[in-house]
């Protein structure tokens, strides 16, 4: 049964319907249903945290795949020089969506993570350990547009949502991952509570090598100039787009179905004004005006694109 959005009365009850297949709330946060389960992630309460552990963070649709890519081959020579083939979601699986049933506890050290959790659902060892997390923040109004279309694509997912629909549900926190606002005010609100490196989009559109060596810095791995220069080349979005260890084009079409478009989409800045209209963005600018308050946190809602890596 498909449901249309456009129309002026819209079906709200259609809308809940379609949403409530495609998500649950747990914990005042939205899950994808097909992937996780109230469960697993109170099972992240619990994971066994170590020093040496290195966390990826994100709010959905900010480049979570792009910097799995470039730890991906900061940590492993076997990535770096095609030895070995093993997809980016393994090495850096997600502790809250673990399709594939990884024990992290044999992991080995150093081992990597990725996460869509806010601070407060993070394993409560953290507060006796200190591993390393990496923030990486993309301009929301770019993160709502790559959500929108990457939302069309998941087949559980039973509506034609429109644009509108979708714009409003993400301003009032009503996604996948939750608010966008509350996400990055939860980890910066701990910023010196715990090891963190924070980074946006835009920088590592804008200089993709010097993001590199902050993040080799970051977790002191020391790369020569050549692997450096490997792992750029391999991260640039044109060339991770074709990588079937990184594009996630494997996912099963139950879960995805790219027919309708890909995983990883245009890679750009400023998409958002290809979307929303004049009335959206002074919408948003207000909203995120009131969420942000004095958070000194700057994002880049434009980039020309001639001046990115």
């Amino acid at each position: 049964m498909h449901f249309s959005f456009e129309e002026a009365t819209m079906d709200q009850d259609a809308l809940e319907e379609a949403l409530n297949a495609l998500m649950f709330k747990h914990k005042g946060i939205y899950f994808e249903s097909h992937t996780t389960s109230p469960e697993a992630v109170d099972l992240v309460e619990h994971m066994e945290i170590r020093d040496s552990d290195v966390f990826l963070i994100t709010y959905p649709k900010s480049g979570t795949i792009w910097t799995q890519q470039i730890l991906s081959l900061i940590f492993n020579e076997g990535h770096r020089n095609g030895t070995e083939h093993v997809e980016n979601v393994q090495r850096v699986p997600w502790i809250e969506y673990n399709m594939y049933n990884i024990d992290f506890k044999s992991r080995p050290s150093p081992r990597l993570f990725s996460s869509h959790l806010p601070y407060y659902l993070m394993p409560r060892e953290l507060q006796f350990r200190k591993p390393k997390f990496i923030y990486v923040c993309r301009n929301p109004k770019d993160a709502v547009v790559s959500f929108y279309h990457f939302c069309k694509m998941n087949p559980h997912f039973k509506s034609t949502i429109s644009w509108e629909t979708f714009f409003n549900l993400f301003i009032s926190g009503k996604v996948i991952g939750g608010s966008w606002f509350d996400h990055i005010s939860s980890w910066y609100a701990h910023k010196e509570d715990v090891n963190i490196l924070f980074l946006t989009y835009e920088e590592m559109k804008k200089d993709l090598r010097s993001a590199v060596l902050k993040i080799c810095t970051f977790v002191d791995i020391k790369l020569n100039e050549k692997d450096i220069d490997t792992v750029v080349e391999k991260a640039t979005f044109k060339n991770m787009k074709e990588d079937p260890l990184a594009n996630y084009a494997f996912l099963p079409s139950d879960l995805l179905d790219q027919t309708k478009g890909k995983f990883l989409r245009k890679g750009i800045v400023g998409d958002w004004k290809n979307m929303m209209t004049v009335a959206q963005n002074e919408m948003f600018d207000k909203v995120y005006k009131e969420k942000m308050g004095d958070l000194p946190i700057k994002v880049l809602w434009d980039l020309k694109e001639e001046d990115a890596s």
